[in-house]
């Protein structure tokens, strides 16, 4: 297969699935939503497909990966809000944009499977209903 349809397609699937994990959020109107989840996966997976095949074969790949797993904790933490008393909101969706971010590097590593078991896993999840103690 040519290497650059390899590459888009990785990026497809990064996106197609972070839109899965999105559009679970957006039905249960979270504040990010499909577009959200779509675009971090995707931005994942090129980070990813950029730092293997972008600068030659002196460059650590995982380097990129570990930068996209800090740097996601920044999206995160927008989504995150205290409201009234000590009830904090947001941190499901948070954690959903840190799966998302997984999930593009999966796929941008080509890890379809590991990758779309994950994105499955996570939307059944999320669709669990919330225990409240």
């Amino acid at each position: 297969m040519n290497p650059e349809i390899d590459i888009i397609l990785r990026l497809l699937l990064a996106t197609a699935l972070g839109a899965g994990i999105g559009y679970q959020r957006e039905r249960a109107r979270k504040p990010a939503g499909l577009r959200t989840h779509s675009l971090i996966a995707l931005g994942a997976a090129l980070f990813t497909v950029a730092s293997m095949y972008g600068f030659g074969g002196g460059v650590d790949p995982s380097r990129v990966a570990a930068g996209v797993v800090a740097g996601i904790g920044f999206i995160g933490g927008g989504v995150i809000f205290r409201t009234s008393g000590d009830w904090v909101a947001g941190l499901t969706t948070a954690a959903s944009i840190w799966v998302a971010a997984s999930v593009g590097l999966a796929a941008g590593v080509g890890m379809y499977l590991v990758a779309f078991v994950v994105a499955v896993i996570a939307v059944i999840v999320l669709m669990l209903p919330k225990i409240s103690g």
